[in-house]
């Protein structure tokens, strides 16, 4: 399974947000370009990025966004503000592995569908559920869409992954939050990422065994120090299987 490290930026700084709260943030008194190259030299081999300016249609992050996937030697996954084909294309153009989009795939699933068979494995869709609905607008926004009959209308779309956030219990409960991400994994066509759902590596090893869940995106984990991204890299590898010695 694979460890995003994630990094969340807002007016140039690492925050941490209590469901989606922008007036509230955790912020987190590290250099972000720094910090980006910390997890590459721990191991990672993805990490994950999140814009909230770029969210509330603020631009001022976008050189500091441009100079982590140039200097962090990682593929970088890329989320927050794409809402059009143009947004898509400046990103891969600028060199990011992966491009996330969540608004734009609400308000124009054929445009999004169509850009993830132009730009093969590089298209993640994001799903964000609060009280059985999919959010839109940086959380902020429900569509009329319930998660599973959205995930089915792209059908076979190749997306090179999606990624589920229940917003609702936002690590509160988090029975909850595996039961509706293995639910949707269970009938997804593309690999499913769980996000907000690690607290510690004992959520890793529960998470690794669920079908069709590919990886998840650790973040606030890394930033309390409640575990190391080694220790989340380590324990997201596959399990030895024993074989037994026949004399």
């Amino acid at each position: 399974m694979m460890i995003y490290p994630t990094m969340e930026l807002l007016d140039g700084r690492c925050v941490t947000l209590e469901k989606g709260r922008l007036d509230e943030p955790m912020i987190w008194h590290v250099d972000p370009v720094e910090k980006a190259k910390e997890f590459a030299a721990a191991g990672a081999e993805w990490m994950h990025l999140t814009d909230f300016n770029a969210i509330q249609g603020d631009d001022s992050n976008h050189a500091l966004v441009e100079e982590i996937i140039r200097t962090v030697g990682i593929p970088v996954q890329l989320g927050g503000g794409i809402r059009s084909r143009e947004n898509v294309e400046h990103w891969i153009d600028k060199g990011v592995g992966r491009v996330v989009v969540g608004t734009l795939a609400a308000l124009d699933p054929t445009l999004v569908a169509e850009l993830a068979k132009q730009h093969p494995d590089q298209i993640v869709l994001a799903v964000d559920v609060w009280q059985g609905q999919v959010m839109t607008e940086g959380w902020l926004k429900a569509g009329a869409f319930e998660p599973e009959s959205y995930v089915a209308a792209f059908g076979a779309a190749p997306f090179a992954g999606i990624i589920v956030t229940d917003i609702d219990s936002d690590m509160s409960d988090l029975e909850a939050q595996l039961g509706l991400i293995s639910g949707l994994a269970a009938k997804a066509s593309s690999p499913v990422i769980a996000s907000g759902v690690v607290r510690n590596a004992d959520d890793i090893s529960r998470l690794k065994y669920v079908h069709n869940i590919s990886g998840a995106l650790v973040g606030r984990a890394l930033f309390r120090k409640s575990m190391t991204l080694e220790e989340a890299l380590e324990v997201a590898q596959p399990q030895v299987e024993q074989v037994a010695e026949f004399l």
